[in-house]
């Protein structure tokens, strides 16, 4: 309970000294949808029509932001996407998870202390496929490597706490072993969040 107390009387310090933000960490929350999101066919023969693709679903995670300047920062996220992996023929779906890791350049339309930023970004990102039945904590799943960009709106509620709307499109190859498999896929974010900043 003292520690507890002490970080706490330590971050009221720091943002009473410190104007600029300098720290940002927040979770957010929403949906996410695949497009080109065929995977390919468990046939070897050339043109085998496509057997699976990918559906989205909901997409919870956690941002961490740090602003090096008025205008610019730099950002790391986790999130987890609940996934349908479809078996087209039948239209059977059964769920899985898409997990991602990123790291994103944000510029920013205003300056750093304005109650509404909007802002645009690009970064990298890799995202684990982990099929039905396995565990991404025991090596499972497929890991694909890709670039995302898009933008959002970050809007200050309170001297310390902010909500924020992004929207981002995330390019990636496309996983697993399958045969006639080519191309990368295209998953949409949509999601709202809150945060607390320094």
């Amino acid at each position: 309970m003292v520690i507890t107390t002490r970080f706490l009387v330590c971050i009221g310090l720091l943002a009473a000294v410190c104007p600029a933000q300098m720290l940002e960490v927040g979770v957010h929350g929403g949906q996410h949808q695949f497009f080109r999101a065929a995977l390919g066919s468990s046939a070897s023969r050339p043109g085998a029509p496509n057997e699976y693709s990918l559906d989205g679903g909901f997409r919870l995670g956690f941002r961490m932001t740090t602003n090096s300047d008025t205008h610019w920062g730099h950002e790391f996220g986790y999130a987890y996407n609940r996934t349908q992996l479809v078996f087209d023929p039948t239209g059977q779906r059964q769920g899985m998870a898409t997990h991602q890791g990123m790291y994103n350049f944000l510029a920013y339309a205003t300056r750093e202390g304005a109650r509404v930023r909007p802002f645009g970004t690009g970064g990298a990102h890799f995202s684990n496929f982990v099929q039905p039945g396995a565990s991404a904590t025991q090596g499972g799943g497929s890991t694909k490597f890709g670039v995302n960009y898009g933008g959002g709106l970050k809007i200050r509620v309170h001297p310390m706490f902010l909500i924020r709307f992004d929207l981002r499109r995330y390019e990636t190859p496309k996983p697993y072993s399958l045969f006639n498999r080519s191309g990368w896929i295209r998953q949409m974010e949509y999601s709202a969040g809150f945060s607390f900043f320094l």
